[in-house]
This record gives C-alpha cells, sequence and structure tokens, in this order.
C-alpha cells in the first residue's frame, strides 16, 4: 500500500508539472508576434511615438512596467498613443508577447 500511494503521489506530482508549463508563455512566439504586431512601434526596443518610454529594463522600471502584469495590461487595454490588443490578439498571444519583452528587455535588446 505504502508503494501505491507513493507511486500515486508521484503521478500526480509529473502531471501536475507538466499541467503547468502546458500554459506557460512561449517566448518564440512571442517574438513573432512582436514583430507582425509591435515591431512597426518599438524595433529593438525603442518608442517611437514616445521616444523615453522604451521597452528598455530601465523604462521598464521607471515606468512600473517591469512584469509580465503589466505588460500584459498595457497590451491588452492600451495607453495614450498605444492601441488596444484585446480582441486583435488572443490572451494567450499578449501573454507570449509580454513573456518576449520581458526577456528582451532583461537580455538588453
Amino acid at each position: 500500500m505504502k508503494r501505491f500511494v507513493s507511486w500515486a503521489i508521484a503521478l500526480v506530482a509529473a502531471w501536475l508539472s507538466f499541467a503547468g508549463t502546458a500554459h506557460a508563455a512561449d517566448v518564440a512566439s512571442g517574438a513573432k508576434i512582436f514583430n507582425a504586431n509591435c515591431a512597426a512601434c518599438h524595433a529593438g526596443g525603442r518608442n517611437v511615438v514616445m521616444a523615453d518610454k522604451t521597452l528598455k529594463k530601465d523604462a521598464l522600471e521607471k515606468y512600473g512596467m517591469n512584469s509580465i502584469e503589466a505588460i500584459v495590461k498595457q497590451v491588452t487595454n492600451g495607453k495614450g498613443a498605444m492601441p488596444a490588443f484585446k480582441g486583435k490578439l488572443t490572451d494567450e498571444d499578449i501573454q507570449d508577447v509580454a513573456s518576449f519583452v520581458l526577456s528582451k528587455s532583461e537580455a538588453g535588446w
């Protein structure tokens, strides 16, 4: 019985681990979506509309945009000159873009 319980716990833990990663953001997909939808204004992490509000790490930190949640909110709802992408991109696409932007900012674009 002990052996069965140990095996069952291991199986559930493995399943939960897999299930958690199945919905993890896909940075490679985010790069494609970024290039198709965002690069016109944000190529190389820059911002052609508001030069000081780049996607570089220091600017994201300065403006409180240095988290997946903040970037998702901005991309989803838009703000100022930035259009909302809700309805244009899926929630998963927006998560992927946010992960891509954050990973690129951490790497220095």
